[in-house]
């Protein structure tokens, strides 16, 4: 009975996989509303008056603020100073509201003579354009800061147990609303009009704020029963802190430049690319526009399957440094085939999702287990934090790039409807060249790993 009453809520199996389904669910949301937009881009075009370059802008709206402004910076200190129930709540409040500012760019802004105060133009975009890009702006904030809290949550409630399965899990919950959202873009917004895969993400994420409260109040009670059994163990106060000088002493470790690094780099070729896959697809391969973004979301759904599987893997056998290796090598292969312009089979094109939902598996389920392997719990958020604002750079630069370059130098033509023609070749080489870089800081973080003593390729489940 005495053991049964020192049992913590993480403890059980059921609850700490319990909590962690919950707070899933406000990922799920926030992948669905980062994603749903990605296929309506040709919508957007002929409906709202947009160009390739005003996508771009607005896609790479997500990270501006995190990058120019350090909001995520800012939220991972919030969130090691404040706790995770405070950084979760204000960050799924933020992305509520740059979600319903983002729906109201599509609804009362929409087409290319709408004036908000009188103005027609902000800073040379269209008005409906900048607010959907402010609106976006905030979400990605709140997006990115959730991110990194529900990271230390799963680090705080799995240490020790199934940690890399739990992060694995959480990833593939989260693509799940990647997945709804490529697939029910283009359906419903025909079907509804075009901001209604919007507005269902707002009612999504209303959902996942109501989640994350319900969160608290479980991880509120093991805050205390970890209280109550270090005051029995004599060891209250020993926890270490987080402080301001933790900050350089993260920047210090050459692990963190080189996770860093390998994330901004694979995460480019990743989620910028989807964002213009689905207008590859119709347009390279021929394939139907109401399936395009259903193929297009074939990595969120390899992710769903198997990142867990991978996760598994790593718990019990380790190899971190080494399936991230992997990974990269099979991200190079992907874009180096797409930038072929004599491969133009639909199927390739199919498969080639496929491979990039593996390789978009095997990475993530690596590398975010790696982060609590070389920093503390104190510096988990700030660590986090900064990781993602470096990703973040890439998430704003990079389609923001591809939307450019497309307008100055891959146009080949105009469809019946006036919408233009794209040739991809030039920006899946530029994929492809950060794919190969993104190899090379992967085996030089194995080599940091044998040299530093990360334990990368040790099992993280402790027996």
């Amino acid at each position: 009975m005495t053991e049964q009453l020192k049992l913590k809520l993480n403890d059980s199996k059921a609850t700490r996989w319990g909590a962690l389904v919950i707070v899933a669910f406000t990922m799920m949301a926030a992948y669905y509303v980062n994603d749903v937009v990605a296929p309506l881009k040709t919508m957007l075009e002929t409906d709202l008056a947009w160009s390739s370059t005003d996508f771009g802008f607005f896609t790479g709206g997500y990270s501006f603020l995190n990058v120019f402004f350090l909001m995520l910076i800012w939220g991972g200190l919030i969130l090691d100073r404040f706790g995770i129930r405070f950084t979760g709540k204000l960050a799924t409040i933020l992305m509520v509201g740059g979600t319903a500012l983002e729906y109201y760019a599509m609804t009362g802004l929409a087409g290319a003579d709408a004036t908000l105060f009188g103005v027609n133009e902000i800073f040379g975009y269209k008005t409906g354009v900048f607010v959907a890009f402010a609106g976006y702006s905030i979400f990605g904030v709140g997006a990115e800061v959730a991110g990194i809290t529900v990271s230390k949550i799963i680090a705080k409630w799995f240490r020790g147990k199934e940690l890399a399965t739990a992060m694995g899990v959480q990833v593939a919950l989260a693509r799940i609303g990647s997945q709804a959202g490529y697939a029910v873009a283009i359906p419903m917004a025909r079907a509804l009009g075009l901001p209604s895969p919007v507005l269902l993400g707002l009612i999504l994420l209303v959902g996942g704020l109501i989640a994350f409260f319900i969160f608290s109040v479980m991880d509120k009670k093991l805050d205390k029963q970890m209280e109550e059994a270090a005051i029995a163990a004599g060891t209250e106060g020993e926890e270490e802190k987080f402080s301001f000088k933790d900050v350089k002493n993260i920047l210090v470790n050459p692990g963190f430049w080189l996770i860093a690094l390998l994330c901004v780099l694979f995460y480019s070729c990743v989620f910028p690319f989807q964002k213009f896959a689905s207008e590859l697809m119709i347009i390279k391969y021929g394939i139907n526009e109401n399936v395009a973004g259903t193929f297009a979301g074939l990595p969120a759904l390899g992710a769903l399957i198997l990142t867990p599987v991978f996760g598994g893997f790593i718990d019990k056998r380790g190899k971190s440094a080494s399936i991230m290796i992997l990974g990269a090598a099979m991200l190079i292969g992907v874009h180096f085939i797409y930038a072929i312009p004599a491969i133009d089979y639909w199927l390739v094109a199919i498969a080639l999702m496929i491979i990039l939902g593996i390789a978009f598996s095997l990475v993530p389920s690596a590398m975010w287990p790696a982060v609590a392997k070389i920093f503390p719990v104190s510096q988990l958020g700030t660590a986090y934090a900064l990781i993602f604002f470096i990703q973040n750079i890439g998430l704003w630069g990079i389609p923001t790039l591809i939307g450019k370059v497309l307008d100055v130098y891959c146009i080949v033509g105009q469809k019946a409807d006036g919408t233009n023609m794209y040739d991809y070749t030039i920006p899946m080489c530029i994929f492809t060249g950060i794919a190969c870089l993104s190899l090379v800081v992967a085996f030089l973080l194995k080599r940091a790993d044998k040299k530093y003593g990360y334990q990368l390729e040790e099992p993280n489940i402790q027996e």
